[in-house]
């Protein structure tokens, strides 16, 4: 996994103050200042006077007596600035830092506290300046140890890239910008790698925020998030294959994604956000514990569905009230649509998109051609995000219900027939079979209802016999037999009732 890091730009670059404590070997010390400055070479001091010959950009390691005591420290970061050193390190044996925090901001020169041996620090950071290359590569070589020790777990993998990345906040945000997991940011991001699922559509970003620190810094940063791209692909496989399992979950989780989406701010507030969260923490607020990784959001991003507009959502309505279709419609849908839920919606099934509604309806006739019994298929209005879904399934409920089986219909394009979509049908289906029971019952194969069903949609019998694909001298065949069971369906009265019967019926 490490071919190709050496020679990227800026990686011979002097190491920077700030790269020794965030990434390098003075990692876990504590740093007053920008950290900045270039460390080209390292020099002991145990005599404030030795300060006359050490060499701008020097790492200066204090002992003995230029180390005795806050006193001797800050006059060694007088005399570090009058030399134009790149800082000056102190054990905190020795005293420690006592007033030299306000002098590392007054003067502009770093000062960085170690609990270790001062002369094995100097060892170290003369490693790190002497092959500043070698120095990035083995962070990254650390950091690949230990994500895959971390396995596929996406919790840890954020966890360890915001250990070993100390100083720079590394965050996991979904292909909309919405915070997953991590720590937030402020300001542009200091480098920024994809994550695709398994098929190689987006997963999500993991963006790193911090200083530039170093002109090798960022390409750092970058290669050490390119580590993390393939066990969090791993865990959201891991994800999907569980959910693709077990079709209740899918169900579940999308109606806690639909509750949720209802609730102010969630899902909305960006990546950038002031505020802080610890490794692996929660989402925006508002959303609670629901967008932590192992939340709805999260959970969803993990297996690829659309959870930021714009959005359609969609019924498929089963024609034979007897068909279950369990792991049948899922998987057809599924295969026609992409990755997105499929839930179970009264006797239909539902779900939203990201397609636009026209090639969402081209999908879903594709979806109808292929299960192996009759449905009709509804498509509702495009909304911006998920708060507006249930509107739009309503719609997409409506539209399938007025549509005939095999067609798609569009809730945009229902006009009038969105009153009869919002008949209750269950109430009303008793006394539908009264009324058309004569005719039921010398109708054994079905055709004259589906008949007077078409007559009364298409408004004649010219229309009626296009649709249905025969001649129109059969359909006034049909007609005849319908008037002989006893309905007039040239008075507007009657019309009206047996088109009310027959839309509830189908």
């Amino acid at each position: 996994m490490m071919t190709g890091l050496r020679g990227r730009a800026g990686w011979a670059t002097p190491v920077t103050v700030a790269e020794l404590v965030n990434g390098g070997p003075l990692a876990g010390a504590r740093m007053y200042g920008t950290g900045e400055n270039p460390v080209r070479q390292v020099r002991i001091v145990d005599d404030l006077a030795v300060f006359g010959s050490v060499a701008p950009h020097t790492a200066v390691v204090l002992i003995g007596a230029a180390a005795g005591g806050g006193w001797a420290v800050e006059m060694a970061m007088r005399r570090a600035w009058e030399q134009a050193a790149a800082c000056v390190i102190a054990s905190s044996a020795g005293g420690g830092a006592g007033s030299g925090e306000v002098l590392a901001e007054r003067l502009g020169v770093t000062l960085i506290v170690v609990d270790e041996d001062p002369l094995v620090t100097a060892v170290r950071v003369a490693s790190a300046a002497a092959r500043p290359e070698a120095a990035r590569t083995q962070l990254v070589a650390r950091c690949a140890t230990r994500l895959a020790e971390a396995g596929s777990s996406a919790r840890r993998v954020l966890g360890v890239l915001n250990a070993e990345l100390s100083g720079t906040a590394v965050a996991f945000v979904d292909p909309y910008g919405s915070h997953l997991a991590g720590r937030r940011g402020q300001g542009h991001s200091l480098a920024e790698v994809e994550v695709p699922d398994a098929e190689g559509r987006p997963l999500g970003v993991l963006v790193a925020y911090g200083s530039f620190r170093s002109p090798g810094w960022p390409s750092v940063v970058s290669a050490v998030l390119a580590l993390a791209v393939a066990p969090l692909a791993a865990w959201a496989a891991t994800g999907r294959l569980a959910a693709e399992r077990d079709t209740a979950l899918q169900s579940a989780l999308a109606a806690r994604l639909l509750t949720q989406a209802t609730r102010p701010r969630a899902f909305t507030e960006p990546a950038g956000a002031p505020e802080a969260t610890p490794a692996g923490g929660g989402g925006p607020a508002g959303a609670g514990a629901e967008e932590g990784l192992d939340g709805v959001l999260g959970r969803a991003v993990a297996l690829g569905w659309p959870v930021a507009g714009p959005l359609t959502g969609y019924v498929v309505r089963p024609f034979d009230d007897g068909w279950d279709g369990a792991g049948v419609v899922g998987p057809v849908i599924a295969a026609s649509l992409g990755p997105g839920p499929v839930l179970r919606r009264g006797g239909n099934w539902a779900g939203w998109s990201g397609l636009p509604p026209d090639r969402l309806s081209g999908r879903l006739a594709e979806c109808l051609r292929a299960l192996p019994a009759p449905c009709s298929a509804g498509v509702g209005a495009q909304t911006a995000d998920l708060s507006g879904m249930e509107e739009s399934l309503l719609g997409a409920e409506a539209a399938a219900l007025v549509s005939p089986a095999g067609v798609v219909a569009r809730a945009d394009r229902l006009g009038p027939a969105r009153l009869l979509a919002a008949l209750p049908a269950g109430v009303l289906r008793a006394q539908a079979r009264v009324i058309l029971g004569p005719l039921l019952a010398v109708d054994r194969e079905g055709t004259l209802l589906e008949t007077l069903a078409a007559v009364l949609d298409e408004g004649g019998a010219s229309r009626a016999a296009d649709r249905l694909g025969v001649h129109r001298n059969t359909v006034t065949t049909r007609l005849d037999r319908i008037r002989a069971a006893g309905f007039d369906v040239d008075d507007p009265v009657t019309r009206l009732a047996l088109h009310l019967a027959c839309h509830v019926l189908r």
